[in-house]
């Protein structure tokens, strides 16, 4: 999930209303109002990675570009001057981008994508009131006026882990990769069960390797079986060690079929993966999958491309901006404004931001199952009740 949202491996039928409309009304009556400049338009910096040299960067640029525009064509009423800075993928760009945009009147950031750009750009106008709402998922950056939009491990490992103890599969045994992502996968793995009422009663790891998920398997499955645990955690993505560790944990005796797997990261991306034979009967999380197909539909439809898989929080930056803008006062989107409870909707269903500069998001619990997910606990569509 980190590599999704960072530079790879740079460090380490329609809907019944529109979604802006159902964003509006996401916010509780009371709810703080937003800024908005004396002309009765918040100036939004939108800060995206063109300019790096390379094509992906380019693509993701476009798609973030075009996600935001969408989502201020569907604010009735509501106007929002954007803005594009090019950041390059730097940090130093990112920061000087983001001096600049302030300087030139934003009230709140928008982006960028990499969390050390992020970062950067958070510290340089962090003295002007000015949030900074990044398009990363790594809440080590989150904090002060830093906000992250991407989906967190704790996020869904609280999800998931809630679900699992509701099931009646509360003892859980952790396995994750012996790297970066790994390791905190399996913090917010601990942290999920115990908010959720179950036990982690194991934990395994494996050197992130070829030769190293081939060796700790046979002990993994020993480890499952003497601890009694009901399930299996796994930190492992699609793009590492999950079709591998998978397949060596059934290989060894211990397929999901007498002990349930539970996955941290999408399983479902790329769809190929839904048809590998270790994750059959696997569970993981996913935003609402109705929401998003619409989202993807309606911009394959205005732009003749599908949307990179990051746009969707362009879309919901704007479309959390623009719920908030009630009345016409001058100054910076504020923290408190951000950070109202009832939270609210955009193509990837609800979410909100919390003080701690980290979010909630509303997801669905999916099972695979012939090469095909079904959602088997659909996602909340508000604040409360299963699912938070």
């Amino acid at each position: 999930m980190l590599s999704v949202l960072r530079r790879a491996r740079k460090s380490l039928g329609s809907l019944a209303l529109s979604l802006a409309a159902v964003a509006l009304a996401a916010c509780t009556p009371g709810a703080a109002p937003g800024p908005t400049s004396g002309s009765g338009k918040v100036q939004v910096a939108l800060l995206v990675p063109s300019g790096s040299g390379q094509a992906s960067d380019e693509l993701l640029a476009r798609s973030l570009q075009n996600a935001a525009r969408m989502a201020i064509s569907d604010l009735n009423g509501v106007q929002i001057d954007l803005r594009v800075y090019n950041t390059a993928g730097q940090p130093s760009q990112a920061a000087a981008m983001a001096t600049k945009a302030v300087a030139e009147g934003a009230q709140v950031i928008l982006g960028p994508v990499y969390a050390q750009e992020a970062n950067a750009a958070g510290v340089a106008v962090a003295a002007s009131g000015v949030n900074v709402l990044a398009f990363s998922n790594n809440t080590d950056i989150a904090g002060n006026n830093v906000f992250v939009l991407g989906p967190t491990f704790d996020n869904t490992a609280r999800r998931l882990a809630s679900y699992a103890v509701r099931q009646g599969k509360g003892k859980i045994m952790v396995v994750h990769d012996r790297n970066t992502a790994g390791n905190l996968g399996r913090g917010a793995i601990e942290r999920g069960v115990a908010v959720a009422g179950g036990s982690v009663v194991a934990v395994s790891s494996y050197e992130f390797s070829q030769n190293g998920v081939v060796q700790a398997a046979p002990a993994i499955v020993q480890q499952a079986r003497s601890s009694g645990a009901q399930a299996l955690f796994l930190t492992a993505d699609t793009a590492g060690a999950l079709p591998l560790i998978s397949q060596m944990l059934a290989d060894n005796g211990l397929p999901p079929t007498t002990t349930q797997f539970i996955g941290l990261t999408r399983w479902d991306i790329p769809a190929a993966t839904l048809s590998l034979p270790g994750v059959q009967g696997g569970w993981f999380a996913l935003p609402d999958p109705g929401l998003y197909a619409q989202y993807q539909s309606r911009y394959q439809g205005a732009f003749g491309e599908g949307p990179h898989p990051i746009s969707g929080l362009a879309y919901d930056g704007i479309a959390a901006i623009g719920a908030l803008m009630k009345s016409r006062m001058t100054g910076p989107v504020s923290k408190s404004a951000l950070t109202q409870g009832s939270g609210f909707v955009g193509v990837n269903g609800i979410f909100r931001l919390r003080g701690d500069g980290t979010n909630e998001r509303g997801l669905a619990i999916a099972r695979i199952s012939g090469g095909q997910y079904q959602v088997i606990d659909p996602a909340p569509r508000s604040f409360g009740g299963a699912g938070f």
